[in-house]
């Protein structure tokens, strides 16, 4: 391997591991390796395998190098040019996931419409097709998934389930059909941070037990067990809320979850449950009772709805690029709290009449956006659970923000650290100061200028930094984008549709 790649080589691993936060030293340790070792390959003074490249890129959560290609997938921004015309609102990444989990509760044949095709979901797809389920697509969009007769759970990709949280939500269904299962570490997170452990506090009161040793999540199932009382989620979370719901589908009974979430994913999680015979009542609500069914096997065909963050993020793109866009198939009964903020700001913007997603309940709009002179909102911008600001849409008001005159606090209560991602932001111009790990301090209008530099290893802040390239006048790079594939289905080239100047390429 030459001198020159190498090095080049040893760039993105070192930009890599920086955006990930970690010291030379933290990533030795997750390698095995040594401090020194580490130093000298940033510096591109060792030879490296392929084999330690993949082990840096999993350890990182960044794709380093990509086997069957010139290597990782970057972007050129050619920004300062307005958007125009029509684009549309693709389906939700969070509730296709959720879907493929649900799929396993089911012994017939399900087939989701015009799934979204991102990294996340072909992760679980390479997830459940190594335990032998028949996954395929089909009509171009669409999927079709049948479940063998009897799981191979030890023949599992490992590899492909621990790059994403997602199959987290393999816990509800498996415990119907095993009475003893192991899954690997759901994206890296350890048991008993905040994203697991309300799963195994809720799922518990149905028999289910988990011990975590060596990377690996050990499951037994009592089946004699179950709940005696209302479940209480501890917290109002997402994939918690949809894993007591799996849990309580083939559960001989009624379940009663408070404290549930009542967001987007998790409705369309509701109807597809209905669609399989289990009555759900309370959807939308934070109540919710399930009268399970232990056995289900029904053909079913379901219509996933549109997503609201990405959405958001196309409402954002006509905002910093001070554009007359419209957006259409939004979600509005899950922004109606984002467009009330912005339209406080000064927000131009116009909704056409409400009609129907293709699974019959989701509410859509067609929304089109006009070039506005916004200033900064009275209160902070903070999410809460729905029906109040969602937590992947604070994100984007940091570049909104950006453009409009005045002060803003976005206070990021829920994820540790990602308001830090948010500060990329000032090496294309915008004033953002970071006050601690969860707030920071948006001064605006901002003159958007050009950069070139690695994408941010969080999705939404990913985003908002490709938005404000959008806005800025010359050429930007935007480096390592495989954290944007995992949750936008062909976004540049939608972009570049409506007007935008956005070029892939790979340099290695």
């Amino acid at each position: 391997m030459a001198d020159d790649y190498l090095g080049r080589i040893g760039r993105l691993i070192r930009d890599a591991r920086q955006h990930r936060g970690w010291t030379q030293l933290q990533l030795a340790d997750a390698l095995g390796t040594s401090q020194s070792a580490v130093n000298r390959i940033e510096r591109g003074n060792q030879n490296i395998s392929l084999e330690m490249i993949a082990r840096i890129g999993e350890a990182l959560d960044s794709e380093i190098v990509s086997l069957g290609y010139a290597g990782p997938m970057h972007l050129r921004v050619v920004g300062g040019r307005r958007l125009s015309g029509a684009i549309d609102v693709r389906t939700s990444k969070n509730a296709c996931v959720a879907l493929l989990c649900a799929a396993l509760l089911n012994d017939g044949r399900t087939i989701l419409r015009s799934v979204a095709r991102i990294e996340e979901v072909y992760r679980i797809l390479e997830v459940l097709s190594s335990i032998g389920v028949r996954a395929r697509w089909v009509n171009g969009g669409d999927l079709e998934i049948v479940p063998p007769s009897r799981l191979e759970l030890e023949a599992m990709d490992t590899e492909a389930a621990r790059r994403t949280r997602s199959v987290i939500m393999f816990l509800g269904p498996l415990m119907h059909r095993f009475e003893q299962f192991t899954l690997p570490y759901a994206g890296g997170c350890d048991l008993g941070t905040r994203t697991v452990q309300p799963h195994m506090t809720a799922l518990r009161q149905f028999g289910l037990e988990v011990a975590a040793t060596q990377g690996f999540y050990h499951a037994q199932v009592d089946s004699s067990v179950s709940p005696t009382r209302a479940i209480v989620l501890t917290e109002r979370g997402d994939t918690v809320t949809e894993n007591a719901l799996m849990a309580a589908a083939r559960h001989d009974g009624v379940t009663v979850i408070r404290n549930a979430s009542s967001n987007y994913m998790v409705q369309d999680l509701c109807f597809f449950l209905e669609e399989l015979g289990v009555k759900v009542e309370g959807i939308g609500t934070t109540t919710l009772t399930v009268h399970g069914v232990p056995v289900i096997d029904r053909d079913v065909d379901y219509s996933p709805s549109e997503d609201p963050v990405e959405a958001m993020s196309l409402l954002a793109a006509a905002v910093v690029t001070g554009s007359e866009l419209t957006i259409r198939r939004v979600p509005v009964e899950f922004l109606e709290i984002e467009l009330a903020v912005l339209e406080e700001m000064g927000l131009d913007c116009e909704r056409g009449l409400e009609y129907a997603a293709a699974n019959g309940r989701t509410r859509l709009v067609d929304l089109t956006v006009r070039p506005s002179k916004l200033v900064s909102p009275i209160d902070k911008i903070h999410p809460m659970p729905f029906p109040g600001l969602n937590i992947d849409n604070v994100p984007f008001f940091a570049a909104i923000a950006a453009s409009a005159q005045g002060s803003t606090l976005i206070h990021d209560w829920v994820y540790d650290n990602r308001a830090i991602y948010l500060t990329e932001l000032t090496r294309l111009g915008a004033s953002v100061k970071l006050l601690d790990p969860h707030r920071v301090l948006v001064e605006g209008p901002t003159r958007w200028r050009s950069a070139e530099m690695m994408c941010p290893p969080a999705l939404r802040p990913a985003v908002v930094v490709l938005l404000a390239m959008l806005a800025a006048e010359g050429t930007s790079v935007l480096r390592n984008v495989y954290v944007i594939n995992r949750g936008y289905e062909d976004l540049a080239e939608r972009l570049n549709a409506v007007g935008a100047r956005i070029e892939t390429f790979r340099d290695i």
